[in-house]
């Protein structure tokens, strides 16, 4: 994927100019389905749950993903972009470093 391209710049611009909850949950509404905004949450919240070691059987009946999906945020959370690790550990006031790690 090509992140130089203007349209994917703005994007990005767009999410660090959010200045708190309201804002952010205001544009997730305007960019987002409903859909959406429901399987990147689960998402999210299986990459929190593998960061804690909690079984992928546990995760999947919890968010009602995919054993597929969750291995697929699996690969994301300990791949090389570290987009997970990072916000997780942003979150737990961690270093990156140490995301995921118990």
């Amino acid at each position: 994927m090509n992140w130089k391209k203007p349209q994917k710049k703005d994007l990005i611009e767009a999410i660090l100019s959010l200045k708190s909850a309201g804002e952010a949950q205001r544009f997730l509404i305007d960019l987002l389905t409903p859909e959406e905004i429901e399987e990147f949450s689960k998402r999210f919240q299986a990459a929190r749950m593998l960061s804690e070691k909690i079984p992928y059987s546990i995760i999947e009946k919890k968010t009602g993903l995919s054993s597929t999906t969750v291995a697929r945020v699996s690969k994301w959370l300990n791949g090389k972009e570290g987009g997970y690790r990072s916000v997780i550990a942003n979150m737990h006031h961690l270093p990156t470093s140490l995301a995921g790690e118990s």
